[in-house]
């Protein structure tokens, strides 16, 4: 089985892990939803909060002309790394009759075309270059381009993929393809922003114990991921807040800090009378005292809100437990949006 997870990166800089569907090996080969149907599901998902057009950058194992026809239709932009197999074709005019053709070509000739011009500000860092008037097979739809240099990204290193599923590299560059034609640079810079799922990875299974669920029933391994995303959320938001207003490289909390802090503060609660009126008090340690602004910006306004179960005795009755993940995750969904 496998986790397929979307990630949400705002323009603001908040980043999270917005939907996730486990999928499981058939045991016939062609059988069942494959983690394309998953993907489409969670993007339609996406579609009815949001209508405006959004950067899909994606793993180059999606690269397949129905998910670009999806993505087309409602209304995605989309950026992948080009397999060394992937079909592109150069459209040239011919110089006797002036007639359009399409003349094909790999990824890796394309690369080696201007691996020359691209490694003269290799010592930059990341660097890259657009190839104008490359097309794909599907009605030869023309696409956007880019040949990346030292590009992050570990794929490189991907042992398990075959050989038509291994990124077209050459030399340490990469090509990058996307629909956006009239926006490379664009293109560029969503793929690198793809990264943030690794690390949201290594974080999770780090930090907050991602591999850790021992059970063997289906469900308790659904229990565990469901609580999993919603510290992750938590803790995003939390980064976000925390770090939004640093002045340095060196200010700011890590992701690790934020764990040891949020998470794993002592704290004691008692019933105290105020006044002749019954409270509930939390005594924290002073490591939470950072966390005193975005206590104050989510805790509940009515005591109701921490309820576990419906307040009328009429409808008595407790919730799924996902609907308690469901419904802060709306909470901080109606927080995000308004970012």
């Amino acid at each position: 089985m496998n986790v397929v997870v979307i990630q949400a990166v705002l323009k603001s800089g908040l980043e999270y892990p917005l939907f996730y569907r486990v999928w499981h090996q058939p045991a016939i080969k062609g059988e069942g939803l494959t983690k394309i149907d998953f993907a489409k599901q969670m993007l339609l998902m996406l579609r009815e909060s949001t209508a405006c057009r959004l950067w899909v950058a994606m793993d180059r194992r999606y690269l397949c002309k129905e998910f670009f026809a999806f993505l087309e239709v409602h209304g995605f932009d989309w950026v992948t790394k080009a397999k060394r197999n992937t079909a592109l074709f150069r459209k040239v005019i011919e110089p006797l009759t002036g007639r359009e053709r399409y003349v094909p070509l790999t990824p890796v000739m394309l690369i080696r075309e201007v691996f020359t011009t691209l490694t003269r500000g290799a010592s930059q860092g990341l660097v890259s270059m657009a190839i104008p008037d490359i097309y794909m097979k599907q009605r030869y739809v023309q696409v956007a381009a880019v040949a990346v240099m030292r590009l992050k990204d570990n794929e490189e290193c991907d042992l398990n993929a075959s050989e038509d599923e291994a990124p077209a590299t050459y030399r340490g560059a990469y090509l990058l393809i996307s629909n956006r034609f009239d926006a490379p640079e664009e293109a560029l810079q969503t793929y690198v922003k793809r990264w943030r799922i690794e690390v949201f990875f290594r974080t999770a299974k780090q930090e907050l114990a991602f591999e850790s669920c021992h059970s063997e029933s289906e469900t308790h391994h659904h229990a565990h991921f469901e609580l999993l995303f919603t510290a992750e959320t938590l803790l995003a938001v939390a980064l976000f807040e925390l770090n939004k207003e640093k002045t340095s490289d060196d200010g700011g909390y890590t992701h690790g800090e934020m764990v040891r802090g949020l998470f794993h503060t002592r704290c004691q609660v008692r019933a105290v009378n105020h006044k002749g009126n019954r409270r509930i008090s939390i005594d924290c340690d002073t490591n939470v005292r950072k966390f005193a602004r975005l206590i104050e910006l989510f805790w509940p306004e009515h005591y109701l809100m921490l309820l576990w179960i419906t307040p009328r005795p009429d409808i008595y009755q407790c919730l799924p437990r996902s609907a308690y993940v469901m419904f802060y995750l709306l909470y901080l969904q109606n927080y995000t949006n308004n970012i």
